[in-house]
């Protein structure tokens, strides 16, 4: 956010929320009536900004972002120079170090980052003069300043505009929460009374990165899984939350691209984010305070939504288009029927997308992920270590779990037969390999290396039956030929044999 002081370094804690697409009038209107809002005086400023990198991205590499902004508008320009270094960004609540300096004109100004981090990154000066322009951020920030009686004290901007990069663009429509004094609290509880009556979503991803993503062509990919780097002194407590912090921006950063994105992969990450948190939480469920979780109840629609969108998905790209020679071959009429399944298949994959975006505009879900992302932040002030006995070695602790896990794996392996049985071994299979990956640097390597490769046999064999039964199942529900199903049913009962 804007200072005025020469060269202020400060450690900025900041709330991200992305908006789900509305027209900006609108959303501005609600926002003023929101009841935290309603009684304050706004303010709007118009912010140009550019941000610089090497032509190798050396500052993106290292999570810098370098930028000069301008204020106002070309009567009365105020330039300003901000350094921004990545601090705690595996959430929608950031904190990170910034520096910020006036300056004369729309020059970088080496002299100006001088008592900043930049000589760690740069000792020599060829960074900055390798520095160019790598993308644009333009938008209109609307300012509310709330000032709490408990003395804490918030900065909220609506920020509505966009990014350009390399003749591309990509629009701005999001909030951010900036805590001026006091306590993150503050930040949630404001937050918490803005969702009440607008939809958001917990974004962890800020405008540079979005920048750098537009610049390279792929801000509208899926985002995929990332397992952070874990140490044997970490305590369990901080495991979990790290864990579960990646894992869960896994899931809300896929949601707010499927906003903007048709892409297939992208609800396939948002469900295997959701999946892979899902079952890190019952493998830590030993250390979690249960009675400080959020109700996901609120999200059983979205979800519901969004495994239908994925058994679409795979119908349409995966399972079928392999059997259309097959069922063709033998009767070239048989080419416009299948054609017209398919075709009934591309609507119906229309029509669930519009579904889960209209889904996203739920107030409650986004009220559930701003709850889960505060319950992920306070995991470590819970006492939750104590649950467990803080003494206790996390490796030790991890193996015993994760083998736990593996044993049910087993016995359910041994026990299955019936579908129900089979999709029971197939759940675990993939908690037990979700695990595996996430907590890989606390486990025997070996051991760690080949159980994996036994839950993704097992995913995979599973999984294959699995998605040409629901096929089925879909089709018969879209009025599909019955010739066409009674086809791929003797095909499904091909493959269990």
């Amino acid at each position: 956010m804007t200072k005025a002081s020469a060269n202020t370094g400060s450690q900025e804690t900041e709330l991200k929320l992305a908006l789900p697409s509305i027209d900006p009038s609108i959303l501005l209107q609600r926002l003023r009536r929101v009841a935290v809002l309603a009684r304050r005086t706004s303010t709007r400023l118009q912010l140009n900004n550019v941000y610089f990198d090497t032509p190798d991205l050396v500052l993106r590499r290292q999570r810098v972002a370098l930028r000069i902004r301008c204020v106002g508008d070309e009567a009365n320009p105020q330039w300003l120079q901000t350094l921004k270094t990545a601090g705690r960004t595996d959430s929608a609540l950031s904190q990170r170090g910034e520096w910020e300096t006036p300056l004369p004109g729309a020059k970088l100004s080496l002299k100006a980052l001088k008592k900043t981090p930049w000589p760690d990154i740069d000792a020599n000066g060829e960074v900055f003069r390798a520095l160019t322009p790598v993308f644009e951020t333009n938008f209109e920030r609307t300012l509310w300043l709330v000032r709490r009686r408990d003395g804490s004290v918030v900065e909220v901007a609506l920020d509505l505009g966009q990014i350009l990069a390399g003749g591309r663009t990509a629009p701005i429509c999001e909030l951010e929460l900036e805590l001026k004094a006091g306590q993150p609290q503050a930040l949630f509880d404001i937050a918490r009374q803005i969702a009440e009556s607008i939809a958001l979503i917990p974004a962890a991803i800020s405008k540079a990165e979005r920048g750098y993503a537009l610049a390279q062509g792929s801000l509208a990919t899926a985002l995929r899984a990332a397992p952070q780097a874990l140490s044997p002194k970490l305590s369990v407590a901080m495991t979990a939350q790290r864990v579960l912090s990646e894992m869960f921006s896994q899931f809300t950063g896929n949601l707010n691209t499927l906003l903007v994105s048709d892409d297939p992969e992208v609800v396939h990450q948002a469900r295997v984010g959701w999946r892979r948190f899902k079952s890190a939480r019952r493998l830590f469920a030993p250390v979690l305070v249960r009675e400080s979780a959020p109700d996901w109840q609120a999200l059983h629609a979205l979800l519901i939504c969004l495994g239908k969108l994925r058994d679409l998905d795979v119908a349409r790209t995966q399972t079928l288009p392999p059997l259309a020679d097959v069922y063709v071959a033998t009767d070239p009429r048989r080419a416009e029927v299948w054609q017209q399944m398919m075709l009934s298949l591309a609507q119906a994959v229309h029509l669930q997308r519009k579904a889960v975006r209209y889904a996203l505009q739920d107030p409650a879900v986004g009220t559930c992920l701003l709850a889960t992302t505060q319950w992920l932040g306070d995991l470590t002030a819970t006492g939750a270590d104590a649950r467990s006995g803080s003494d206790a070695s996390l490796q030790r602790w991890t193996q015993e779990r994760v083998l736990r896990l593996h044993q049910k794996v087993q016995m359910a392996q041994n026990n299955g037969g019936t579908p129900e049985q089979l999709h029971r071994v197939r759940i675990l299979a993939k908690r037990m390999r979700y695990n595996l990956e996430s907590l890989e640097d606390l486990l025997p390597r070996k051991r760690a290396q080949r159980w994996r490769a036994q839950a993704i046999q097992l995913q995979t064999s599973l999984g294959d039956t699995r998605d040409a039964i629901q096929a089925i199942s879909l089709l018969i529900e879209l009025g599909t030929d019955r010739g066409l199903t009674e086809f791929l049913r003797g095909h499904a009962i091909g493959q269990k044999t």
